[in-house]
C-alpha cells in the first residue's frame, strides 16, 4: 500500500510522475478543478463585512473528491503536485477543502518540468501551500463572476436577452470594434513613388549590375519629397528628362541581428499562429500534451518541454549551458556567443521564478522524435527546440551601404535618389531560426539586393525612370497573434487566459473571422457600444491592465484581496444601477445579427433572430421573403479533420435528430452525433464528446472518464 498521495491534474501527468517516484507513492489525477461557484446563480454573497463566495462539488467530480478523502486517510503525507502557478494552487485548495484533508497533512510541490531530475528536486523540498497565490485566484474568479452576472442583464434589458458580458473579454471585443471603426474611418491617401532603374557607366553591358534608387529629397534639404499627385509626379519626372546621375555619397555600415528571447506564452502562441497557422486554444493543448509527458521509447513518459503558461524569460543556467554544447558541435564554435546569453525583459507583471518554454533537454533533437510525436506536436516542438537554441546562438551579421544619387534636372534642381543594399555575411542564429512577421512590420531578417562596386563621383546611366501611383492603407484587422500581442502590452489578461479569451469572443458570435482576421459582428458592436456608454471603466483598457496590476499584488502579499475587491466592486455596483434604471426607460435595440449564410430562394443576405424556440436563421428580406431555416450554432471545438469550426445541425427528415458536424462542408463531411468537448482527451489529446451528463470519451485511444476542466477564471464571461 502507498504511503504517500500525490495530486495532479490529469491522467497522464500522474502516469509520468508516478513512473518517476515509484511503488511508495499514489498517483491520482484531479480532472482540474473540483469545486466552483454555482451555474445557475452569482453564488457571492455581498455585504459590509466582504465577499463570501459559495464553492460547490461538481457534480461530476464528486467520485474524484471521494477516492481522494478515502486514500488521504490512509497516506501519511499528501503531495500537492498541480501545475505552479495561481490556478494550480487554488486546485489543490479546493481539492484539500473538498475532501477535508487537514492542511497539516499536506506537502506542495512545484517543478516546471516533469522529468525525473525535476520530480525528485522538487519532492526532496516540498512547502506549504501558498496563500497569497490561492487570494489571487479567488479574487480573479469571484470578480470575474461578480461582474458577468452584474453586467450581463444590462444587455438582456437594452439589446437582447441571453447575452453575456465580462471583464477581460469585454476588453479584447472592443479593441477589435474599435480597430473595424478605424478602417471604417479610414480615408486613403494618395501618394507617388519615382524610382530609377541605374548602371555604372562605362562597364561592359553585359556584366554591369543595375540598381533602383528611389527619389528621397532636394539636394541640400533634409526634408523628404512628398509626391501627393500625378501632376506633380508628371513634373519631376519631365525635369529630369535626360538628366544626368552620378553618385553624391557612398555611406558602408555594419549590422548585427540578435536572436529573440525564449518563448513566453504569448510569444508561441503568437509565432504559433503566424507558422503554423493554429489557434491560440490549439496551442496550448498540443503544449499540454508536450509538458505533461509523451512515451519516448527507452526513456517511457516524459515531459518534453518545460510549463507552458509563463510570461517570464529566464532560462535555467543548465539549460544555457547544454544549449551552447549543442550549438558548437551542430554548427561549430563560431555559431556559439563568448558568454552565455541573459534574457531580462519582463511583460507586466511577469514572474521571474518562472522559466521561458524550452525543451527539457535540448540534445532531444525533433528528428530523434518523429516516430513518437503525432504531426502537430512535432511541428510545435520543433518550433520550441529551435527557438531556445537559436537564441543562444551568435548575432547574425551584415555589410550594409546607403548610396544617394544625385541627378541634375532641366529646371537647375538637383535631386537626391537613394538606394540601400544589405547583404548577410554570417548566418549566426539566422542560420537555424527566423521569426515570423505580423503586418507593418519590416522584416529585419530580409537580405536586400547587393549594390555594385561604387565611389563619391561615379558616373551613372539611367536605364528608366518610373512613376507609380499609390494609397496609404487602413490599420489591418487582428489576427490572434496580433490581439494576443495588443492584449501582452496592454497588461491585461496573463498567460492562462489568452487562449480562452479568443475562443469565448468567437463561441458568443461577438466576432467572426475572415481569413483569419476578426470582424466584430453587428451584435458584437452593439455590445461595445453599450458597454463604453454606461461601463467607461471595466471597458478601459488602461483600467483592466491596472486590475491585473492589483492581482498580482495579491499575489505577491502586497494587497489584501478583500479590501481590493471592495475597491474595485463599489463604483462597479453603482454603475450597473443606473443602467438598469436608465434601461427601464429607454426601450430594448433588437439586434438582428449578420450571418455569412445566403438565402436560398432570393440569395439576399439571411440574418439572425430569436424566437420562442431560441435562435434561427431568416431572410433580411422580410417581409417580402419568408425564408428561414435553423442556425447553425458552433459549439467552440475545431474541427480534428481541417480545423474549421464543429456546428450543431439537424437532420432534415425523421426526427430531426440532432448532430454535429463540420461548418467547412460539403468540403468537409466529418460529423458526430456526441456533442464534441472543448477540452482534449487527457491520454492522446485527441478530439472528446460528451458522454452522459458528466462523462467523456475518446474516440481515437478509448479514454472514458470525467470531463477535464478548462480554467474557470478565464473561461466565464
Amino acid at each position: 500500500m502507498a504511503k504517500n498521495l500525490v495530486i495532479v491534474e490529469s491522467p497522464t501527468k500522474a502516469r509520468t510522475i508516478g513512473r518517476f517516484l515509484g511503488n511508495g507513492y499514489l498517483a491520482i489525477a484531479s480532472m482540474g478543478h473540483v469545486r466552483d461557484l454555482p451555474k445557475k446563480k452569482m453564488g457571492v454573497e455581498i455585504d459590509d463585512d466582504g465577499f463570501r463566495p459559495e464553492y460547490m462539488v461538481m457534480e461530476d467530480k464528486k467520485k474524484v473528491v471521494s477516492q481522494v478523502a478515502k486514500e488521504s486517510k490512509q497516506a501519511d503525507t499528501v503531495y500537492l503536485a498541480t501545475d505552479p502557478d495561481r490556478e494550480g494552487e487554488a486546485i489543490s485548495w479546493h481539492l484539500i477543502e473538498a475532501a477535508k484533508i487537514p492542511e497539516s497533512k499536506t506537502q506542495r510541490v512545484v517543478f516546471h518540468e516533469i522529468t525525473r531530475d525535476a520530480i525528485e528536486r522538487a519532492f526532496s523540498d516540498p512547502g506549504p501551500l501558498d496563500r497569497n497565490l490561492i487570494n489571487a485566484q479567488q479574487a480573479r474568479r469571484i470578480l470575474d463572476r461578480v461582474v458577468g452576472y452584474r453586467l450581463s442583464p444590462v444587455l438582456w434589458r437594452k439589446v437582447r436577452r441571453g447575452l453575456s458580458a465580462g471583464r477581460v473579454q469585454s476588453v479584447a471585443l472592443r479593441l477589435v470594434v474599435d480597430r473595424e471603426e478605424q478602417i471604417d474611418a479610414f480615408t486613403p491617401e494618395e501618394y507617388w513613388t519615382i524610382t530609377s532603374n541605374l548602371a555604372k557607366r562605362g562597364e561592359n553591358a553585359d556584366r554591369r549590375i543595375s540598381f533602383r534608387a528611389a527619389l528621397h529629397s532636394m539636394k541640400g534639404q533634409k526634408r523628404r519629397i512628398k509626391v501627393a499627385d500625378g501632376d506633380r509626379a508628371n513634373e519631376i519626372t519631365s525635369d529630369l528628362d535626360g538628366a544626368e546621375y552620378s553618385v553624391d555619397s557612398v555611406r558602408k555600415s555594419n549590422s548585427v541581428s540578435k536572436p529573440k528571447a525564449p518563448f513566453i506564452t504569448s510569444t508561441l502562441q503568437q509565432e504559433a499562429a503566424r507558422k503554423l497557422r493554429f489557434s491560440a486554444r490549439q496551442t496550448m493543448r498540443v503544449a499540454q500534451q508536450l509538458y505533461e509527458g509523451i512515451n519516448i521509447g527507452a526513456e517511457g513518459e516524459v515531459g518534453l518541454i518545460t510549463y507552458m503558461r509563463t510570461d517570464s524569460t529566464n532560462v535555467a543556467g543548465s539549460a544555457v549551458q547544454e544549449a551552447r554544447r549543442v550549438i558548437e558541435r551542430k554548427f561549430g564554435a563560431d555559431y556559439m556567443p563568448k558568454s552565455p546569453r541573459s534574457y531580462r525583459r519582463k511583460v507586466k507583471g511577469a514572474q521571474e521564478a518562472h522559466e521561458a518554454i524550452r525543451p527539457t533537454s535540448v540534445g532531444r533533437e525533433p528528428e530523434a522524435l518523429q516516430r513518437q510525436l503525432n504531426r502537430d506536436q512535432l511541428r510545435l516542438y520543433r518550433l520550441i527546440w529551435q527557438r531556445m537554441l537559436a537564441s543562444q546562438m551568435a548575432d547574425a551579421r551584415f555589410d550594409s551601404t546607403r548610396v544617394d544619387v544625385a541627378a541634375s534636372g532641366a529646371s537647375g534642381a538637383v535631386y537626391l535618389f537613394r538606394a540601400n543594399g544589405r547583404v548577410l555575411r554570417f548566418k549566426g542564429h539566422l542560420a537555424l531560426y527566423t521569426e515570423g512577421m505580423d503586418d507593418s512590420q519590416s522584416d529585419e531578417n530580409e537580405e536586400t539586393s547587393p549594390l555594385p562596386a561604387l565611389e563619391q563621383g561615379d558616373a551613372l546611366d539611367c536605364l528608366g525612370l518610373a512613376a507609380d501611383q499609390h494609397f496609404t492603407k487602413p490599420p489591418p484587422r487582428y489576427t490572434e497573434a496580433t490581439l494576443i500581442k495588443e492584449l501582452e502590452q496592454a497588461g491585461i489578461g496573463r498567460p492562462s487566459t489568452y487562449a480562452p479569451i479568443m475562443s469565448t469572443i468567437m463561441t458568443r458570435d461577438y466576432v467572426l473571422k475572415d481569413q483569419g482576421r476578426f470582424v466584430p459582428t453587428k451584435l458584437g458592436k452593439a455590445v461595445v457600444g453599450l458597454l463604453k456608454e454606461h461601463f467607461p471603466s471595466i471597458m478601459d483598457v488602461g483600467f483592466t491592465g491596472e486590475v491585473e496590476k492589483y492581482l498580482d499584488d495579491i499575489s505577491e502579499g502586497k494587497r489584501p484581496w478583500e479590501p481590493t475587491l471592495r475597491e474595485l466592486y463599489t463604483p462597479f455596483d453603482a454603475s450597473v444601477e443606473r443602467a438598469l434604471k436608465e434601461a427601464e426607460r429607454v426601450p430594448r435595440e433588437l439586434i438582428d445579427e449578420e450571418s455569412d449564410e445566403v438565402c436560398e430562394m432570393c440569395e439576399r443576405p439571411m440574418v439572425i433572430k430569436s424566437g420562442r424556440f431560441g435562435r434561427f436563421l431568416s431572410c433580411s428580406g422580410f417581409p417580402e421573403c419568408k425564408e428561414s431555416r435553423p442556425l447553425l450554432t458552433r459549439v467552440g471545438v475545431e474541427c480534428p479533420e481541417c480545423g474549421s469550426d464543429l456546428v450543431e445541425r439537424q437532420q432534415k427528415s425523421g426526427k430531426r435528430r440532432r448532430f454535429f458536424g463540420c461548418s467547412n462542408y460539403p468540403a468537409c463531411e466529418f460529423t458526430s452525433n456526441q456533442r464534441p468537448l472543448p477540452e482534449p482527451c487527457p491520454d492522446c489529446g485527441n478530439m472528446l464528446v460528451a458522454s452522459g451528463r458528466a462523462n467523456a470519451r475518446c474516440g481515437g485511444c478509448g479514454y472514458y472518464g470525467p470531463r477535464p476542466q478548462v480554467e474557470l477564471a478565464a473561461a466565464e464571461v
